[in-house]
């Protein structure tokens, strides 16, 4: 009887708790008051009187900006790094992979370890939230900003280490990051992105918080283990960081950026002798294209004198030198084809430390093939280029100003008053590509007038450097230049179905041209995926 009373006893345990659990979800639910009242909206400071440890923890949540009035929302930022957080995801897990690898190199040995590598690094869908900015004002060549960053992210940082035949596997998850970093770009350059270093401190100690697995088990669950790999962290990320230690973070050479014209190096190409020929002819279409080493802006070039080995020019160039130290003149002689690329026949360079300031030198230089002494292939005789060269150093009152560095040359003789010349440079393109080819060249239209680049095979990233001039009776104020790329298969003869493909155009306006004499920009193709086409454009008036 004893066994029959236990096995009843338990099955009627079983069925009354089961009975009572359904009651209770019953008169939980369904006997609630359904009258919601609306909430009741206070200000803050009516919470001190009721509960002032509510109002506390009210406060740890609420953003800088509404606590202090030096601090500015910053929703378009949040929205911004939302946006991109997918491409900075990837960039950050790259760079944080290369300045790793070599860290790792040199501290395994010490623990005699095999190996540690990232076998999954990546920072989660969650991008960090910026309740706020505070930027300071000073007199010096810098900027101050002050950032509250919160992040409750969901990572994968997975990272295997191999030691003595074992392999141990570590988990980073869950990760939680609040701090308040000071950034400061210094000094403010006149070179994009505009300054040369930025440098990172941390205002106070960084809240860190993240699961760790080691071996698929939790390993924040040993007791004691949690808090002091949180205060270990939160020390050594300090000791590093916090004000008024930096992290230091280099973008420019801040002696480079910095430089300021110091003279000009005036250019008289005169004549060439004995080049090669190069056209089935027997002859070639010499120009000459000169630049300084260590200068972004493009080079100039001479007119192009066809059918002639001893080309005589005469014409007169003017460069601004920025360091004659380490700057030289680079010379190179192209042989100008119609179509297809144009042939180089030589170059030379020649360094600016070599001319003595204000003294006119007259030099004779050897065109060779590359600038490597060792190269057997400079023994051959390429021909040679006579130039006359002037280097003047500015006085301290004729130092150019910053916007004089954009001017361009004067329109030749001949322009017609109250006219110029608009000269139009075709430099490159990137990412365009055709349906069925992809051989890109570019067709310029203004005023009823077509002018066309070589075409280049089989590339989506083409670079021309071609110049195209229009001289004009008056300013193109209201007219627009119509710039289009297209392609053409080399077998459009035979009939093909698509012989001509367009692969984007673009419209400028050439009003801003009139106004700034010169613009260097980047435009996106209409028409076209990804495509974009660097034009640079300059309105040389005649007066």
């Amino acid at each position: 009887m004893g066994f029959f009373s236990t096995v009843l006893g338990f099955f009627g345990f079983g069925f009354g708790t089961s009975i009572g659990l359904l009651i209770g979800y019953y008169l939980f639910i369904y006997r609630q008051s359904t009258d919601v009242k609306d909430p009741e909206i206070r200000p803050l400071v009516e919470h001190e009187s009721d509960d002032p440890k509510s109002l506390q923890m009210l406060l740890t949540e609420i953003p800088q900006w509404v606590k202090y009035p030096d601090y500015d929302r910053v929703d378009w930022l949040n929205k911004f790094i939302e946006n991109m957080w997918p491409y900075l995801d990837k960039a950050i897990c790259k760079t944080v992979r290369e300045i790793a690898k070599p860290i790792i190199a040199e501290q395994i040995p010490n623990y005699k370890i095999d190996s540690v590598e990232f076998e999954a690094l990546s920072l989660g869908s969650l991008p960090p939230a910026f309740q706020g900015i505070k930027v300071y004002t000073t007199d010096e060549k810098d900027l101050i900003m002050e950032l509250i960053m919160k992040w409750a992210g969901n990572p994968n940082v997975l990272i295997v280490a191999n030691a003595f035949g074992l392999k141990a596997t570590v988990q980073v998850v869950d990760l939680q990051v609040f701090a308040a970093p000071r950034i400061t770009l210094k000094p403010l350059v006149p070179t994009f992105p505009c300054f040369a270093n930025i440098y990172v401190s941390l205002m106070e100690k960084p809240h860190v918080d993240f699961g760790l697995k080691l071996f698929g088990a939790d390993a924040m669950s040993i007791p004691g283990l949690y808090s002091f790999v949180q205060e270990l962290i939160k020390d050594q990320v300090a000791n590093m960081y916090l004000w008024p230690k930096v992290l230091d973070v280099q973008i420019l050479d801040p002696a480079k950026a910095m430089r300021k014209p110091v003279g000009i190096l005036s250019v008289k190409i005169l004549r060439a002798t004995k080049l090669q020929k190069k056209d089935l002819i027997g002859s070639s279409d010499p120009y000459v294209k000169l630049k300084l080493t260590e200068e972004k802006l493009s080079g100039k070039k001479t007119s192009v004198k066809h059918r002639n080995l001893n080309p005589e020019w005469n014409e007169e160039f003017n460069l601004v030198v920025k360091d004659p130290k380490s700057q030289a003149l680079e010379l190179q002689v192209y042989d100008w084809e119609k179509v297809g690329n144009h042939d180089k026949m030589g170059m030379n360079i020649i360094p600016l430390k070599d001319l003595t300031p204000d003294e006119t030198k007259v030099m004779t230089v050897e065109l060779l093939k590359t600038m490597d002494q060792n190269d057997t292939r400079n023994e051959k005789s390429r021909g040679q280029l006579e130039v006359e060269l002037l280097y003047k150093h500015f006085k301290e009152d004729e130092v150019p100003k910053d916007e004089d560095l954009t001017s361009v040359e004067k329109a030749p003789e001949g322009t017609p008053a109250g006219g110029g010349l608009l000269v139009v440079i075709i430099h490159e393109a990137e990412d365009i590509e055709g349906k069925y080819h992809t051989n890109p060249a570019v067709r310029i239209l203004f005023r009823g007038e077509e002018k066309k680049t070589k075409r280049i095979k089989k590339t989506r990233d083409p670079k021309w450097e071609e110049e195209f001039q229009f001289m004009l009776e008056e300013p193109p104020k209201n007219d627009k230049l119509h710039v289009e790329v297209f392609s053409t298969s080399k077998r459009s003869r035979m009939g093909l179905l698509h012989p001509k493909e367009n692969l984007g155009y673009v419209l400028i306006s050439l009003s801003d041209v009139v106004n700034n004499k010169r613009i260097n920009e980047k435009y996106h193709l209409i028409d076209s995926k990804n495509g974009r086409i660097q034009i640079e454009l300059q309105w040389r008036a005649s007066t």
